[in-house]
């Protein structure tokens, strides 16, 4: 079978990968501590599955509008005003199957081959995938950990030219934890806000952060709604990830061109999820906050653990439910440790590599698991600590 050459240029997500491995090892017999995987651990919250119950039975099971019901897009509006401080009309909503479709169909309405796009690195690993599958130039910009995992805004600047369409940015940041300062945010949005691009803001972890105000959205700030795209959704914040339904907001143009995406590739969203969205937005919202400071008594818990394994140096992280160790003390690379801990200690982890160039020399783990296998899992990694001290 002959494929066509675009299919070299597109990648996957390593923890899936991961967890084949891993479940491979588990059949024969071992037992392994799963910190790949980036998904809550907690239950969809009880009035979300009512609710999905109740619009089977009400007979929510036909086609609908490929932009999304419009009593979901007005509840989406409504929250995305409120909690960004902007005024958002339903017409800009878009509500797709996941929140990926929010990150592939606006590049492809958007990109031509040769145009650059700009991304955080280390990074979610679809940025990058879609930007090469789709002919663009990748253009990422390190991460700093002195920074709070956030850019070099001189390099930032630097890396704009006349070629650049897209701008990433996620905050709170997956693999790091990291948040983007809002002195960093308006900083970036005064280098973009007269170019000729559209910045992509990844925001999908917006309700998951440990800081005392909430992540700071540049569409918030003047002249920058009308060039952004938000992606958000309902996977991390309700533990909703299997439900595959996730929302954009944008201008008007790029609706347009999205709901003809949509069309040609979904159709639309599962309109019984879509209701049962409704209820996440709109109903009580206790479980969230639970489920924040749940993962906050894992993150002290566990980044104070792997502090105390020899080469390890973790910096506690401002949001998402990612530890990012950096490991270059262990004088092993980052893949290497992956592996070794996965096979010698039973401990699933993600290579921070799988994230990009300058994920060299770390390693993501994801806290989404309950503190006792955390703290299993920190006791597996130091017992294992002098396969790698012992060859220094």
């Amino acid at each position: 079978m002959r494929f066509a050459a675009r299919m070299q240029r597109i990648g996957v997500e390593s923890a899936f990968d991961v967890l084949v491995k891993a479940r491979e090892l588990e059949a024969r017999g071992r037992h392994i501590v799963h910190l790949e995987i980036g998904e809550p651990d907690f239950p969809t919250p009880l009035h979300i599955v009512e609710a999905a119950k109740l619009a089977l039975d009400e007979g929510w099971t036909h086609y609908g509008p490929a932009q999304g019901l419009p009593d979901l897009r007005d509840a989406i509006a409504a929250y995305i005003s409120r909690t960004r401080s902007i005024l958002v009309h339903p017409r800009n909503v878009c509500v797709v199957p996941g929140e990926k479709p929010i990150l592939f169909f606006p590049m492809l309405a958007l990109l031509e081959p040769g145009d650059e796009v700009v991304y955080p690195n280390p990074g979610f690993p679809i940025y990058e995938s879609v930007i090469r599958f789709l002919g663009a130039t990748p253009v990422p910009i390190p991460l700093l950990e002195d920074r709070g995992f956030s850019f070099d805004l001189d390099r930032l600047r630097d890396s704009l030219t006349p070629r650049t369409r897209l701008l990433i940015l996620n905050s709170p940041q997956n693999p790091t934890g990291g948040l983007i300062s809002e002195g960093d945010i308006r900083a970036i949005a005064d280098m973009v806000r007269d170019r000729d691009l559209i910045v992509l803001s990844d925001e999908i972890y917006s309700r998951i952060y440990y800081t005392t105000r909430p992540p700071f959205s540049i569409a918030s700030l003047p002249g920058m709604l009308e060039k952004t795209i938000i992606l958000d959704g309902f996977s991390k914040t309700y533990a909703m990830t299997g439900w595959r339904i996730g929302y954009g907001v944008m201008p008007e143009p790029l609706v347009d061109a999205v709901n003809k995406l949509m069309v040609n590739c979904n159709s639309c969203t599962a309109s019984f999820t879509q209701r049962a969205a409704i209820a996440a937005l709109t109903g009580p919202q206790t479980d969230v906050a639970n489920m924040v400071v749940e993962f906050r008594r894992r993150r002290d818990a566990f980044c104070a653990a792997l502090n105390t394994i020899p080469g390890f140096r973790c910096a506690l992280p401002d949001g998402a439910f990612y530890a990012f160790p950096n490991i270059s003390d262990t004088g092993m690379a980052s893949h290497g440790l992956a592996d070794l801990l996965l096979d010698e200690a039973g401990v699933s982890c993600l290579d921070g590599g799988s994230f990009g160039e300058f994920g060299q020399g770390y390693i993501r783990f994801s806290y989404a698991n309950s503190l006792e296998n955390l703290l299993e899992a920190a006791r597996r990694i130091a017992a294992v600590s002098g396969l790698w001290t012992s060859a220094r």
